[in-house]
């Protein structure tokens, strides 16, 4: 048998064993996963496009991911940060809605126009009346988001940061209760629940505050569903003075039934220690 003979049959038999060997192996779904992983980190490591490539694509299934779970982006723009817009920009009701809080509230027209948008659109999500987000803002913290309450509320809608830090947890931590936006969002999935849980509006502002078991919320209902009725005649084009009586017209109350307030161990469910 000539050399060239005795080498080739030499190499045909080490390609057996090689396909041999990787049948085997690949019949281990672990050994197969490891396999796959090496290979990919070769490829990845000889082609940088490919990583870069794959990062993009990665970051943007895990931000999908996180708005699945979260139901926000969590991620917001630098620009968005500024938390302004133009009022010129805005519909024409969500417009009269800012400047008319801008005036009576002495704000910036710029960054309330773009708490107004946020309000309308997170109203359409969460199946509340934008209006009465703006409200529940209004009384909470007369537009400053960084307002603070001696028992620890903090932000525009107020929220207590302690109680509720597990809904801080996917915009970055409970700091975010000073990012308007964040608070916002957080409020109206507070005050979601709560009226959910009330079974009314009127029920779920009390529970909001935190006044469910007490006889007198301070008035708090009443200044809560005066504004939200000022608001609304000022979405259909009405003038409202700014010092209107704390009335709610018959034509804007609700006619969803009162529960009882909710018991010692139903709030203790709603606010755990």
């Amino acid at each position: 048998m000539t050399a060239s003979r005795k080498f080739t049959l030499g190499l045909r038999t080490f390609a057996s064993d090689i396909a041999q060997g990787f049948f085997e192996i690949t019949h281990n779904g672990f050994a197969l996963v490891g396999l796959a992983v090496m290979v990919s980190v070769i490829a990845l490591t000889a082609r940088p496009e490919l990583r870069q490539v794959g990062e993009i694509k990665l970051i943007s299934w895990l931000q999908n991911r996180h708005v699945a779970i979260s139901g926000w982006s969590g991620v917001i723009d630098p620009s968005d940060r500024a938390t302004a817009a133009n009022p010129k920009d805005l519909p024409k009701q969500q417009a009269a809605v800012a400047y008319w809080l801008s005036k009576k509230y002495r704000v910036a027209p710029e960054p309330l126009s773009a708490l107004v948008t946020e309000a309308y659109e997170i109203g359409l999500r969460s199946k509340l009346d934008p209006t009465l987000i703006l409200a529940v803002m209004a009384v909470e913290s007369g537009f400053n988001p960084f307002a603070q309450s001696p028992v620890g509320a903090q932000g525009l809608m107020q929220v207590m940061t302690q109680v509720h830090s597990d809904k801080y947890e996917s915009f970055g931590g409970k700091l975010a209760a000073f990012d308007p936006l964040t608070n916002l969002r957080v409020g109206v999935k507070v005050l979601q629940e709560c009226i959910s849980r009330a079974g009314s509006l009127e029920g779920g502002l009390r529970l909001y505050v935190g006044s469910a078991n007490l006889e007198d919320d301070g008035g708090y209902t009443g200044k809560v569903m005066a504004e939200y009725a000022r608001l609304q005649l000022v979405t259909k084009g009405g003038t409202v003075p700014f010092t209107s009586p704390s009335v709610v017209p018959a034509s804007l109350q609700m006619s969803t039934p009162t529960k009882p307030d909710l018991t010692a161990d139903q709030l203790a469910l709603l606010y755990p220690s």
